[in-house]
């Protein structure tokens, strides 16, 4: 259904696109609901139906996933150690406590079948020649002679292998032979800085770090290896650093870098690749650790298991993404962010890998449209903020481009705005399933999350994740709808994560996810559930403003403001004022724009039509840069604790960091 059909229903949101009756039939959601009809007795005729299933019967909906998946592994007799009719805690169940499985045998299963098809395909911003093409076969054959290195350096299960790289195919193939040991990755994109590096794997002390020399971005290369050296001061942890060759740079000579250095190519043509020997583990075994962005501390380490990440993936893969075998999965991300994660799992659905690295901007916002047509991407994944510079610098990509077999658009990262829903439709493809997904680090997967069988509502998240109990509750606990409150999970998943690093009696795991609600994970999304089922996100709770007691989403003023010509960016945080808070805007503006009193009153305007009278910023600002976080996120919080005159305890967790300057002692906001 095309922008020209879109129709109002019960006065709600306008339906965007809607799934012809063949699309439903042909996708892997339905083939699940056909199965699940007949093993259950019971006939499910719409995802409402099934996810409220999903909820009440979840240790069979997760059992059933496992089968109709395919993974492999022994499943053992319990889906839960809670005993029938438990009220054990949520946030204590343990999901399939007796299987043992290996991740990296489950996403290279495909290729036993398929060896010769396209496993990774690798382009590199402004350099055609630099693009990558590995076969499963090739990839199996990589993970093989890197695993029998790593079981060579002494590396177990347990054990902590890192990360500091581009999003090249090296870094998945590590990431397998890593799980295929049963060792733990994690890892960071090169853009960190020294400090945030060593303030992420100081902690978890990793054995074995792999980098690259360097990287390319906005037409520049950028050497890795001074930054290396320094960490390697600090990180007493790591034995051997496995160094990439991608920028072409010579290799280290000094120490402490050139006496732990070995070389990528130099370990493949030492293991003569054979069959791989995974480690079959438990379903709860460690296998990622993730960091949140630190931008109000140190970064807490995440551990996420490994029945719970494939089994999590699989299900968002597999039924809401519809990625099928032989379907080209593209996600625009740094190995930083957990969507680096969740894409490297579309292997374990049989899909093709397509890897970018550089800039979504470099040499212009069509590069990566470019590479959604030259490589037939079926799903394509970015940031919201991208798709509204994309709107912002005018590019229309169905006027330039065919993107004949794309057939999904995830958005994550921040909230989707309404108007980026039309923009996607009239300038992008309007036979699409626009997916606005959200979940988070913490989780390593969604809440809310699309189907491919289910409307898309303007401006909402199609549902809620299958087989989880997700709510909105007020500040009392009481469930709402079509009412703004806080995002919550009622029930136990698998993909809940196994604790925070060194963590003692999980106490910060708990106090972080469980305190808030008895037994309900909660972590600070303010959004508002939709008659039909959709979820609609209005922003972090820790950064809603509270004028007068009155809860206000920031993404209602971004929606407002960010559209307008004179505007290139926005943020927008609560000052303490007079025993109250008052809202602060502040605007970074196009070239030649100045915030005089005139637009400052068409903001005001704009605001108090669209949104209301307390919505209205008392005092607007230019700054010429917003501070966000290397995943794009706004910080709001870190804007606010620099207003007050407090500390902001990370900001190596920023990709501008220096902007910050901007909004220290600014006199407009001096009592």
């Amino acid at each position: 259904m095309s922008m020209h059909d879109q129709h109002l229903e019960d006065d709600q949101a306008p339906i965007l696109w809607q799934p012809t009756k063949d699309k439903i039939h042909d996708s892997l959601i339905y083939q699940f609901m056909v199965a699940l009809s007949e093993q259950e007795d019971t006939l499910f005729h719409d995802y409402q139906q099934l996810h409220h299933w999903s909820v009440r019967h979840s240790d069979h909906f997760w059992d059933r996933l496992w089968d109709f998946c395919g993974v492999i592994g022994e499943k053992g007799a319990r889906i839960t150690d809670c005993p029938p009719n438990s009220k054990e805690p949520a946030k204590d169940t343990r999901w399939f406590p007796d299987a043992r499985l290996n991740f990296a045998e489950n996403l290279l299963a495909y290729g036993r079948q398929h060896p010769d098809n396209d496993a990774i395909v690798f382009h590199c911003e402004g350099n055609p020649a630099r693009r990558q093409k590995l076969s499963w076969r090739e990839l199996e054959q990589q993970v093989s002679s890197l695993s029998q290195f790593l079981r060579e350096q002494g590396i177990s299960a347990g054990d902590v292998v890192a990360g500091y790289l581009p999003n090249l195919p090296q870094t998945i193939i590590a990431m397998l032979a890593t799980s295929a040991v049963g060792a733990i990755w994690t890892s960071t994109s090169p853009d960190f800085g020294v400090d945030s590096v060593v303030e992420r794997f100081g902690q978890t002390c990793p054995k074995i770090l792999f980098a690259a020399d360097g990287y390319f971005y906005n037409g520049k290369s950028h050497s890795c290896l001074e930054k290396v050296n320094a960490m390697l001061t600090e990180l007493h942890s790591v034995e051997t650093v496995v160094l990439i060759p991608f920028a072409d740079l010579p290799a280290p000579v000094t120490p402490p870098l050139a006496d732990k250095y070995r070389g990528w190519n130099d370990i493949l043509n030492q293991y003569q690749a054979g069959p791989i020997e995974f480690e079959h583990v438990e379903f709860n075994h460690p296998l990622y650790i993730l960091y949140s962005s630190g931008t109000t501390g140190k970064p807490k380490c995440i551990v996420h298991s490994v029945g719970g990440m494939l089994l999590n993936h699989l299900k968002e893969h597999l039924l809401h993404s519809n990625v099928n075998k032989g379907d080209r999965l593209f996600y625009f991300t740094t190995c930083g962010w957990m969507m680096w994660n969740w894409m490297a799992s579309g292997l374990a659905a049989g899909a093709t890998l397509i890897l970018y690295e550089g800039s979504p901007f470099y040499p212009d916002g069509n590069v990566l449209w470019d590479l959604a047509d030259a490589e037939d991407v079926t799903l394509f994944g970015t940031s919201a903020k991208y798709l509204e510079a994309l709107e912002k610098k005018g590019f229309h990509p169905n006027q330039t481009h065919t993107l004949s077999r794309l057939r999904t658009l995830c958005s994550t990262g921040s909230v989707l705005a309404p108007e980026q829903f039309d923009y996607v439709y009239q300038s992008i493809k309007a036979d699409l399933q626009l997916a606005s997904i959200s979940g988070g680090t913490d989780i390593c997967g969604c809440f809310a999350i699309g189907n491919p069988i289910s409307p898309v509502y303007r401006g909402e998240c199609q549902g809620r994740a299958l087989g989880m109990d997700v709510q909105v509750f007020d500040d009392q606990g009481h469930p709402l709808t079509e009412a703004q409150g806080e995002l919550v999970c009622r029930n136990s998943f698998p993909n809940q994560p196994v604790g925070f690093w060194n963590d003692e009696g999980d106490q910060r795991y708990h106090s972080a996810y469980w305190d808030v609600f008895p037994n309900t994970w909660h972590h600070g999304d303010f959004v508002q559930l939709t008659r039909h089922g959709g979820l609609i996100f209005f922003g972090r709770s820790d950064a809603v403003l509270n004028p007068g007691g009155v809860r206000i989403g920031t993404a209602e003023i971004y929606r407002q403001v960010n559209p307008m010509d004179e505007i290139i960016d926005s943020i927008v945080i609560g000052q303490n004022w007079q025993n109250d808070v008052r809202v602060v805007l502040f605007v970074q503006l196009a070239e030649g724009q100045s915030l005089d009193e005139t637009l400052q009153a068409r903001i005001r305007q704009r605001i108090k039509a669209h949104c209301s009278p307390r919505h209205v910023p008392a005092v607007i600002l230019a700054v010429t840069d917003i501070p966000r976080t290397k995943s794009g996120k706004l910080v709001e919080l870190a804007v606010r604790h620099v207003v007050h005159q407090q500390p902001v305890k990370n900001v190596g967790a920023l990709a501008n960091p220096e902007a910050l300057e901007q909004y220290k002692d600014r006199p407009e906001l001096q009592a």
